[in-house]
């Protein structure tokens, strides 16, 4: 054997002096290589296409009350428009000419359906009181990635319809998604900007020289971008909002630097004590590999679980979340051990830290240590401090309110949220306050004016009249328009809501509109959440118990991770709902209400992130348990020697997603700002505090499972080692 390597102390590399042996595997190695590469490529050249077949909505739930009075009142001529356009100017007669002139442009339009303008009565709600502001509503043609596309060029065909002196702007819910989706790549792309010199200084810190600080970025690259095709294809089969790019993104990098640093730093740790580097890939698969595996089943089944919540927006993001947590397992585990094959003892080369680092990668962390040591000193007075400060930070998750995300998550300079806030400030009932209620088998003609009349009587209803539309078309059924005197996401608005619904009605009744969407969505994921929780917990328990051959360390995992999410959770609650500390994120509008599906995601990737360090963190202890057999060591050791891996990597995902904050979407900085709080929170306070503190209370009880029970100081069977070569244990 020949010992590779720099500096004394540093990290060696063994090889075998025998170039012919190691040729077949350098051969494939090659191959896997460049294969990545050429999917990469073959990928990136797919991207623009995956771009364009994706949604820009989707945030409203699916088989409510709400969808079916959207549907029944189409089928009834009375189409929800999905661009409205928005014509102003100084003299009344010219803007109603304009709007006139307006729809009449689009009616030859082959990308729109229907074009309609508002009546000429002063009171019509689609103008306003003065006239120098009226909508012209339009259903455009297509599925959603058609009316994408074609909302400019029907923006533009309005404009040039326009006379002279009458301006016309764009809002709607396909206008505004269309600028969320545009805003939200800009500030994806600029926030890598800001991350990106940061996020690499802590990866040269953790791996230990710029090559090995390079692999977990093409990892994390490969993984991205291979993941947006498959996206684009699932698009073809689903409704699939483009913010399932920014999840890939998000979950993505952050799997990939954890997967890649765990299994190189046990590589090196392997190739530190004298072992050529085959043994030491085989060693890192045995132990980080098997972990690799089961953090990858476990996310992924945390992101599955979430198709069970009726939201196309929170399904495509977890289906995205799940293809982005098997492609970073898949590419870790194969095309990083190919590279390092290839790169030999090159991984540890340009090292800038070299000169002051005290501890090779993979070694103890003297403070972690020393931590650990306090810690499981006074387990009962450490817990209950680390639970005191999560149950706080939790507190405020008691008073979540939740809505749907529209136009205001843009900046308030965005001319989608531009317009519609002139449009709330001009009109004497916005569109968003108008219900639609849809009455269909009506039996008794002669009863629709007393019914006409209990609605009429329904607190914080204005009034109640036929809806407007292009077409008059009304055969089997009656389409209403109620206006309401409260904002759709307010409690007035859904006791409203609830109190129109009650009302009598002669015969089959649906109500759709804004507040209906909200209170129909919101209804539906508080109805999906407990079947989704539970499946979640048996998925967790079934895996986490298979990996650590124990079932009391699953639900020590659970109880930890309910209070870390509820702690980060809460958080995000108090900045984003309540306004407060808006200086640090960059400034954005406070609407009172989160998007449920959004916010469930960010809970969902917290949880991923907590069960991806649990799964590594109880893979160590367990290992040093089956080693020495005792509880408190075997907790001090695993904590010393993963807890630098695990703050790094929690440093470099809180960095990455924290830079989101800078973006102008208020969405991004709601999911940035979560899961950089939740890697930090769960990397820090509980898998340093909490975690050895509970695991010392309960003592061998840790590793219980029914049929066996380990004796305190009585080490279990050791685990199986590989045979050690002759010459390996000569230069030992």
């Amino acid at each position: 054997m020949e010992k590779v390597g720099g500096k004394s102390g540093g990290p060696r590399v063994w090889r075998s002096r025998r170039r012919g042996a190691r040729d077949p595997v350098r051969h494939r190695a090659r191959l896997v290589v460049a294969g990545a590469l050429l999917a990469l490529v073959c990928a990136a050249l797919l991207v623009p296409q995956a771009l364009a077949s994706l949604d820009t909505g989707g945030a409203a739930a699916t088989g409510t009350e709400a969808g079916r009075a959207v549907e029944r009142a189409e089928r009834l001529g009375v189409a929800a428009p999905d661009l409205v356009l928005v014509v102003t100017g100084r003299e009344p007669p010219a803007v109603a000419a304009g709007s006139r002139a307006v729809a009449g442009a689009l009616a030859g339009d082959p990308a729109v359906r229907r074009a309609w303008t508002a009546g000429d009565s002063p009171a019509d709600p689609a103008r306003s009181p003065d006239g120098t502001l009226q909508l012209v509503p339009v259903r455009l043609a297509g599925d959603a990635a058609d009316r994408k596309e074609a909302a400019p060029g029907v923006l533009d065909a309005a404009r040039a319809a326009a006379p002279e002196g009458v301006r016309v702007e764009a809002s709607g819910p396909v206008w505004a998604g269309r600028e969320l989706a545009l805003a939200s790549a800009a500030g994806l792309a600029r926030a890598e900007l800001i991350a990106a010199p940061a996020v690499f200084a802590v990866l040269v810190f953790a791996y230990g020289s710029v090559v090995s600080a390079l692999l977990p970025v093409g990892v994390a690259v490969l993984t991205v971008v291979c993941s947006i095709p498959v996206i684009g294809l699932l698009a073809r089969f689903f409704e699939v909002s483009s913010f399932a790019v920014n999840a890939a993104a998000a979950v993505g990098f952050g799997l990939a630097v954890d997967y890649t640093l765990f299994l190189l730093a046990r590589v090196k740790e392997h190739t530190g004590r004298g072992e050529d580097l085959e043994s030491a890939l085989a060693a890192a698969r045995r132990s980080s590999g098997r972990s690799i595996v089961f953090s990858a089943a476990a996310v992924a089944c945390c992101m599955a679980c979430a198709l069970v919540v009726p939201v196309p927006l929170l399904r495509a993001l977890a289906l995205a979340g799940a293809t982005a947590t098997v492609l970073a397992a898949v590419v870790a585990l194969t095309v990083l051990p190919s590279c390092l094959r290839l790169l030999g003892d090159r991984v540890d080369r340009l090292d800038p830290l070299g000169r002051w680092r005290r501890a090779r990668t993979g070694d103890d962390s003297r403070f972690w240590r020393r931590s650990s040591l306090a810690v499981t000193a006074r387990p009962w007075l450490a817990g209950s401090l680390a639970t005191l400060v999560l149950v706080v930070l939790a507190a405020p998750v008691v008073g979540a309110r939740f809505g749907l995300s529209d136009e205001r998550a843009l900046p308030a300079s965005a001319q989608a949220a531009r317009t519609q806030a002139r449009v709330d400030a001009e009109l004497a009932v916005p569109p968003e306050r108008m219900l639609t209620v849809v009455l269909t088998g009506v039996d008794r003609p002669g009863a629709m004016g007393p019914y006409l009349d209990r609605l009429r009587g329904v607190d914080d209803v204005l009034w109640v009249r036929p809806a407007t539309t292009g077409r008059g078309e009304r055969a089997g059924g009656v389409v209403l328009a109620a206006a309401l005197d409260a904002a759709p996401d307010s409690d007035r608005a859904r006791e409203a809501l609830d109190a129109v619904r009650a009302v009598p009605a002669p015969g089959e009744v649906a109500v759709g509109g804004r507040a209906a969407e909200i209170a129909d969505t919101n209804a539906a994921v508080r109805e999906a959440l407990p079947r989704c929780l539970l499946l979640l917990a048996a998925a967790l328990m079934l895996l986490l118990g298979y990996f650590t051959r124990s079932w009391v360390a699953p639900l020590k995992a659970l109880a930890v991770a309910v209070l870390s999410l509820g702690a980060s959770i809460g958080a995000v609650v108090w900045m984003f709902q309540e306004g407060r500390m808006r200086w640090l994120v960059g400034g954005f509008t406070v609407t009172g209400t989160l998007d449920a599906s959004l916010l469930l995601f960010t809970l969902f990737v917290a949880l991923a992130l907590s069960v991806d360090y649990e799964v590594f963190l109880l893979g160590r202890i367990r290992e040093e348990f089956d080693r020495c057999g005792d509880n408190r060591r075997s907790i001090v050791d695993g904590i010393a020697r993963t807890a630098r891996l695990l703050t790094s990597a929690a440093a470099a995902v809180a960095i990455s997603t924290a830079a989101m904050a800078s973006a102008q979407v208020t969405t991004l900085k709601l999911i940035g700002v979560g899961i950089a709080l939740a890697a930090v929170v769960d990397a820090v306070l509980v898998r340093g505090v909490l975690v050895p503190a509970v695991m010392t209370v309960l003592g061998p009880a840790n590793w219980w499972r029914p049929g066996r029970s380990p004796r305190p100081g009585a080490p279990a069977a050791p685990p199986e080692r590989e045979p050690v070569a002759p010459a390996q244990a000569a230069s030992r």
